[in-house]
């Protein structure tokens, strides 16, 4: 992976275009923030009782996915292309250029896992009711259980996957493959926008999940709200993963800084005040904002109805 850090002025000019991609996007989805909130009448403060069952989610492990990862999906260790080439895709921004000359740059990933759906409504009030978390927003839940949570900030986010990932480390009812890789070191977190958009992409440079063309029956955009998971059948996605491109624009753990990629940035600025990496759009979204290599970025502090998140199991 290259090391060299953006000239000045390539530096100016993602900012710049991160500035403009920012205030549409805000203006985009202001009303539907605003609608939507004002439809929402006296929320509970917290959860209201869970199932005992729910399909295709374990009620015993905090309504996971029913597999024997628990809905963490393989992406093989390897190099995949970052970014977007303007010749190739005309729909992509400025700030998916590489910097530095160069439009794209390659990026070697050691293995990971991608949690195969988005975290539901469901998985996320349990962890409420568990662990007591404050402060939250009580519409998180007030969608069906099997819609992606939503109204959730970047620090949710993260305190959701630290609380999943001690109580995974600590329970019996854990599947033996997924309980061999936590006895091995591996952790649940947010995925870092590499990991992102490789497990969005996989490594051939398509341009969506399926494939370089638009497909409204792959992933739910252009549309009024959310779907439950897993919605829209895509066997020819990158890694099998469901609603990589619309549904909830997802928190990553990297912040939003101009190309090119470096891993250590995340770890780096976990603690500070910055904006960060949201990918994959929205119900809300067209065309444009669902691809896979395209960048949103918000303030950490941000609870809006299109933003949810996945998890990923790193050893990193």
């Amino acid at each position: 992976m290259s090391r060299r850090e953006p000239s000045t002025s390539g530096m100016g000019v993602a900012l710049a275009a991160l500035a403009l991609v920012l205030a549409a996007w805000s203006a985009l989805h202001l009303s539907q923030s605003a609608s939507h909130a004002a439809a929402t009448a006296s929320p509970s403060a917290t959860p209201a009782g869970l199932p005992s069952a729910l399909e295709g989610f374990r009620a015993d492990v905090w309504y996971l996915p029913d597999d024997s990862m628990l809905g963490f999906v393989e992406v093989p260790p390897g190099s995949f292309v970052m970014g977007s080439d303007p010749s190739v895709d005309p729909l992509a921004f400025d700030i998916e250029r590489w910097g530095d000359g160069q439009v794209q740059g390659t990026v070697h990933l050691d293995r990971f896992h991608m949690g195969r759906y988005e975290v539901t409504v469901a998985q996320y009030a349990a962890f409420v009711r568990a662990s007591g978390h404050v402060p939250v927003d009580p519409r998180a839940w007030q969608a069906p259980l099997e819609h992606p949570a939503t109204f959730v900030s970047w620090p949710d986010a993260v305190a959701y996957a630290s609380w999943l990932d001690e109580a995974l480390h600590a329970s019996e009812a854990v599947p033996p493959p997924l309980r061999r890789l936590l006895g091995d070191g591996w952790r649940v977190t947010l995925p870092s926008e590499a990991q992102w958009e490789k497990a969005a992409r996989g490594s051939d440079g398509r341009i969506y999940p399926w494939g370089d063309a638009p497909l409204r029956d792959r992933a739910n955009f252009r549309s009024g709200s959310t779907m439950p998971v897993g919605s829209f059948p895509c066997s020819e996605c990158a890694h099998g993963l469901s609603d990589m491109s619309g549904n909830v624009w997802e928190w990553t753990r990297s912040s939003y800084r101009p190309y090119p990629f470096l891993a250590g940035n995340d770890q780096a600025r976990l603690d500070a005040d910055a904006l960060w990496v949201m990918r994959g759009g929205s119900f809300g979204d067209g065309e444009q904002l669902v691809r896979a290599a395209n960048r949103g970025g918000a303030d950490p502090g941000a609870r809006r109805p299109f933003i949810g998140f996945r998890l990923a199991l790193t050893r990193d």
